[in-house]
């Protein structure tokens, strides 16, 4: 191919096409940029409804948790409630040993010691009664008498037995008793 145009002419079709290629590179380029701008936009659309999705999951998670740790919560403070409940009825009937020991000291004569004391609360008794059961020695028959119509003169003593082997021996009786107590 012969080209007849003058230089001049030739260099301004090589400058118009070397624009129309730096056009193109350039359109190009722009296109390529604005995909690019498109995908990362697209991308941090995505991201961020990923990221509320956690953050709605998070949430949601929390809730739970300190929802479980009421429950827990709720469930140790019935307990300590359930105990304190026990405890404060457990306190409501206490009876004071003192004073039952109190009582008897007051109906034993003088010569009569006590070897064994048993004192125990049944709670399906009435409240405030307590069965006592006593064994000692006394020197003599009357002062035996004696013990028993103590015992049976306080009117807080009740149910009042002595078996008939306390009565056998007429001196050095080693004597078992049992009666309730009412406080």
């Amino acid at each position: 191919m012969i080209n007849l145009l003058p230089p001049v002419e030739k260099g301004k079709l090589l400058l118009e096409k070397k624009k129309k290629i730096v056009i193109i590179l350039w359109a190009l380029v722009l296109f390529f940029l604005v995909c690019l701008i498109l995908i990362l936009f697209s991308i941090k659309i995505y991201l961020r409804s990923q990221v509320e999705s956690q953050k709605a999951f998070l949430v949601e998670a929390e809730k739970e948790f300190e929802q479980s740790e009421i429950q827990d919560l709720r469930k140790k403070i019935s307990s300590v409630n359930l105990t304190l409940t026990k405890l404060n009825s457990f306190y409501q009937q206490k009876i004071y040993f003192s004073q039952i020991l109190e009582k008897i000291s007051q109906t034993l004569p003088s010569e009569t010691y006590l070897n064994n004391l048993s004192a125990v609360f049944s709670p399906d008794e009435e409240k405030g009664n307590v069965r006592v059961s006593l064994s000692g020695f006394v020197s003599t028959r009357e002062t035996l008498f004696e013990f028993k119509e103590n015992l049976e003169k306080e009117s807080n003593f009740k149910e009042i037995s002595f078996p008939p082997a306390n009565w056998v021996e007429p001196t050095d009786i080693n004597f078992f008793t049992s009666f309730k107590v009412n406080i």
